[in-house]
C-alpha cells in the first residue's frame, strides 16, 4: 500500500466499524463468550483476481489487535472455486465482528482487479496502458484504485487534488482552452505546486491551439474515433502523454490501443463491475 493511502484506509475502516457494529454485536455478545476463541477460513467460490488480503489484515487488527492472520494467497492471485486465501484466528466475537466487514471489502475489491485483468489483458502486447476514473464508490475510493493496480491497471488522479484536468466545462466557462491552460499554469506558480496538468480536445484542431498555450502534461482525447485518435497521436508526435476517454468498450478497447495512444481511461473498471463470490466460515 503507497505510504498516503493509509489515511485514507484507516478512515475507512473506522467508519466501516461504526456503520456496523455501532454500539455492539450483539448478537454476539448474547451467545459468544469473551473470552471464547476460534478460527475461520476465507474461501474463494469464483474464478478471479483476488483483491483486498491487506485490507482484511488491517480490519481484523483493528478489532483484535491480538488476531493472528494466516495469508495464503496474495494480492493479485488469480483464485478458482475452492481455493482457501487465508485462516484468522482470535477471540470469536472479534471474528465475528469482522466477518461482513471484510468479506464487503474483499469481494467488491476483488471484482474490481477482476474486471481490470479483462482489460488489462487485452491489451497484451501493447504499450497502452488502461486507466480508472473518479467514477469510483463514494469513501472507497482508495480501495477501488488499488484494487485497479492489483488487476494490472493504472490509476488516474486520486480527486481534484493531485492533478488539474481541464475538461469541457471547464475550457467552456474559463473561455477557451489557451485562457484555461494560461490560467492553469499562473494558478500553480502562485502557490508553488507542482501538480501535472491534462487537457481534454475535442477536435485534431484544439490540439493546435494547446500547444498554441504552451502545451500540457497531457492530452485527453474526448469521445475520437479511432481513426481520429491515430490522426492526433500522430500530431502530438511525442510532446507529450495521450489519453482516449469517452464511450470506449471492451470489444474497442484494442482498437484503440493500436493507435499508439497511451492510456485509455474506463469508468467501467470501477462503477460496472460484479462483486467476486466468497465466505468467511468456521473452521
Amino acid at each position: 500500500m503507497k505510504p498516503e493511502y493509509k489515511p485514507f484506509v484507516d478512515d475507512l475502516i473506522d467508519l466501516a466499524v461504526r456503520e456496523d457494529i455501532g454500539d455492539g454485536d450483539h448478537t454476539s455478545l448474547c451467545c459468544i463468550p469473551p473470552t471464547e476463541r476460534g478460527r475461520m477460513r476465507l474461501l474463494c467460490k469464483q474464478e478471479g483476481i483476488l483483491a483486498g488480503v491487506e485490507i482484511a489484515r488491517m480490519v481484523f487488527e483493528r478489532l483484535d489487535p491480538d488476531t493472528q492472520f494466516e495469508e495464503l494467497l496474495h494480492d493479485g492471485d488469480r483464485v478458482a472455486p475452492g481455493q482457501v486465501a487465508f485462516y484468522v484466528s482470535g477471540r470469536l466475537q472479534s471474528l465475528l465482528q469482522a466477518e461482513r466487514i471484510v468479506l464487503n471489502i474483499m469481494q467488491r475489491m476483488s471484482g474490481v482487479a477482476t474486471q481490470t485483468a479483462r482489460y488489462a489483458d487485452r491489451l497484451e502486447g501493447l504499450h497502452t496502458k488502461v486507466l480508472d476514473t473518479r467514477k469510483t464508490t463514494p469513501g472507497m475510493r482508495v480501495l477501488d484504485k488499488m484494487a485497479v493496480k492489483i488487476g494490472g491497471g493504472e490509476n488516474h488522479r486520486m480527486g481534484l487534488f493531485d492533478m488539474i484536468l481541464l475538461k469541457d466545462n471547464h475550457i467552456d466557462f474559463a473561455g477557451g482552452i489557451r485562457p484555461a491552460i494560461e490560467g492553469a499554469r499562473a494558478y500553480l506558480a502562485a502557490r508553488g505546486k507542482r501538480i501535472p496538468i491534462e487537457c481534454e480536445v475535442r477536435t485534431l484542431e484544439d490540439i493546435d491551439e494547446v500547444f498554441a498555450a504552451g502545451g500540457v502534461d497531457r492530452i485527453m482525447l474526448d469521445n475520437f474515433t479511432p481513426e481520429q485518435t491515430r490522426r492526433a497521436v500522430e500530431k502530438v508526435a511525442g510532446r507529450c502523454e495521450t489519453e482516449s476517454s469517452g464511450g470506449i468498450t471492451f470489444d474497442t478497447l484494442r482498437d484503440y490501443a493500436e493507435t499508439g495512444v497511451d492510456f485509455i481511461s474506463v469508468g467501467a473498471l470501477t462503477h460496472q463491475i460484479k462483486s467476486l463470490d466468497m465466505s468467511l466460515k468456521a473452521c
